[in-house]
C-alpha cells in the first residue's frame, strides 16, 4: 500500500497532492528483453562514463523499476567529497523544467494567469505583449541578460557587484530598456531572461523568496530531500564545478546567483521523483498538464520544438521530450519518455559534452530515429539493435 501524500507545512500552492508511491502499477515497470535492455545501457555506462571520466551522476528508470544508476568523481577540489546518490550537483538549464511547473501550480491556483503580461506585476516593464505564457515557451523576445548587462554604456552600477541578482535584471531593464531581440510571440528565442523574469513573478505572487518558494512548493512535497536553489550561502559547502583539465574548480563569477533559469542543486534520485510527479494524473489540472508538451514554436519546419519548461524533438508517430543544461562546468540531460513512463537523468560537473548522449539511450524505449543514430554511433554496440526491436515501447504517444 502506498504512503500518504506528503502534507507540507506551507500555505503556498503545492505538490502535495501527489503520492509518488501510487504513480505507476507493476505493468509500467515491465520491460521486455530487459537483460538485452540493461545490457546496452551498461555499455554505456562503462564505455560513455567510465572510459570518458565523467563526473557526475547517472540514472536510468523505468515505472518505478531504477534499470542502472551510476556515481563517479568528487564534489570538492583536491579529490574531496565522491559524489553519491545524495550530493546535490547543479543542473542548469533543467531548472528551467520546475520553474514552469511552479508557475504551473500558481496557475491552477489563480495566482497568476497564462495570459498576464509582466507589466501586470512589474509597472514600467518596457516590453508590451510579453506574458507569461511567452516566458514559459521562450516566445517573449525579451533580450538576453548575459549580453545586454555588458552593453549599457556607462556600465550601471549593479556591475560593480560581486554576484547581480534577479531583481537587479530587472531594474536595469526597467532603467535602462535594452532593446528586444524581437517582437513577443512571432517565434521561438531561447533566452535565460524569461525564467529569470519568471523566478520574479514568483516572489511576486507567492510573497516568498524563489529558494523557499521552491522549498515549499516542489522539493519538500515531492521528497526531493537534496534538492535547493543555490545562494550566496552556498559557495563554500555547494558542489563544485570543474574545468576538465586539473581537473581544476571553475570560479564563480556576477551571474552566478541569478536563479529560475539555472541554479536548482540536485540529484538523480530527487529528479526521478520529480519526473515521477509528472506522470501522476493529478499533478496539475488536465488542461494545464496537456499544455506542457505542446509544441509552441512552429514558424520554421523541423522536429525541435519547445513546449512548457521542456525542449522536444517531434517526429512522425512520436515525441521526445526532455531538457539539456550547461553552465560553466556543468552539463545535463532529464528525459521524461511520455508514452514508456522512463526517466533518464544525467549530470555531469567536469566539463564534458558526454553527459550529453545519454538523450540516445531513450531510442531503448520508443521511436526516435536521430537517437537510436546516435546511440549506435555512440557504442557501435550489437545487442543495442536486439534490444530496441524487442522494447515494449516501441510507440511514444505524440500528446
Amino acid at each position: 500500500m502506498g504512503t500518504s501524500p506528503e502534507e507540507p507545512e506551507t500555505l503556498l500552492p503545492n505538490f502535495g497532492n501527489v503520492n509518488l508511491d501510487d504513480v505507476f502499477h507493476k505493468k509500467d515497470s515491465r520491460l521486455a528483453s530487459k537483460d538485452s535492455v540493461h545490457a546496452v545501457i551498461e555499455q554505456y555506462y562503462s564505455s560513455v562514463w567510465e572510459g570518458g571520466d565523467v563526473w557526475g551522476g547517472f540514472l536510468i528508470a523505468k515505472g518505478d523499476d531504477i534499470l542502472y544508476e551510476g556515481y563517479r568523481g568528487f564534489a570538492q577540489d583536491h579529490q574531496q567529497s565522491p559524489i553519491t546518490q545524495t550530493t546535490p550537483l547543479h543542473v542548469a538549464s533543467i531548472s528551467k523544467s520546475i520553474t514552469a511547473m511552479a508557475v504551473l501550480k500558481l496557475v491552477e491556483a489563480g495566482k497568476l494567469a497564462l495570459e498576464d503580461e509582466v507589466s501586470k506585476y512589474f509597472p514600467g516593464f518596457p516590453y508590451p505583449g510579453v506574458t507569461v505564457m511567452s516566458l514559459l515557451t521562450q516566445r517573449s523576445g525579451l533580450p538576453k541578460y548575459e549580453y545586454f548587462i555588458e552593453k549599457i554604456d556607462p556600465a550601471p552600477a549593479e556591475l560593480s557587484k560581486k554576484f547581480l541578482t534577479n531583481q537587479d535584471i530587472m531594474n536595469m531593464m526597467l532603467k535602462y530598456k535594452p532593446e528586444a531581440a524581437r517582437a513577443p510571440d512571432t517565434g521561438f528565442m531561447y533566452c535565460n531572461s524569461n525564467y529569470a523574469v519568471l523566478a520574479l513573478l514568483i516572489e511576486k505572487v507567492t510573497g516568498t523568496y524563489f529558494p523557499d518558494a521552491m522549498e515549499q512548493m516542489v522539493f519538500k512535497p515531492l521528497k526531493m530531500k537534496n534538492s535547493f536553489v543555490f545562494q550566496e550561502k552556498d559557495t563554500l559547502t555547494a558542489a563544485k564545478s570543474f574545468y576538465n583539465r586539473g581537473p581544476k574548480v571553475h570560479p564563480y563569477d556576477r551571474l552566478d546567483l541569478i536563479y529560475g533559469d539555472k541554479n536548482v542543486y540536485t540529484t538523480p534520485r530527487d529528479l526521478f521523483n520529480f519526473s515521477k510527479a509528472m506522470y501522476a494524473p493529478d499533478f496539475l489540472r488536465a488542461d494545464l498538464k496537456q499544455m506542457i508538451f505542446q509544441p509552441y514554436s512552429n514558424e520554421k519546419p523541423g522536429i525541435n520544438n519547445y513546449g512548457i519548461g521542456f525542449r522536444m524533438k517531434v517526429y512522425d508517430d512520436s515525441k521526445l521530450t526532455y531538457h539539456t543544461g550547461w553552465w560553466h562546468g556543468t552539463n545535463s540531460v532529464f528525459a521524461h519518455l511520455l508514452g514508456s513512463n522512463v526517466t533518464i537523468v544525467s549530470i555531469g560537473n567536469k566539463f564534458s559534452r558526454l553527459p550529453y548522449t545519454a538523450l540516445a539511450l531513450a531510442s531503448l524505449f520508443g521511436q526516435y530515429p536521430v537517437e537510436i543514430e546516435r546511440l549506435r554511433k555512440t557504442l557501435d554496440f550489437p545487442a543495442l539493435d536486439s534490444a530496441n526491436s524487442k522494447s515494449d515501447s516501441a510507440a511514444v504517444s505524440a500528446e
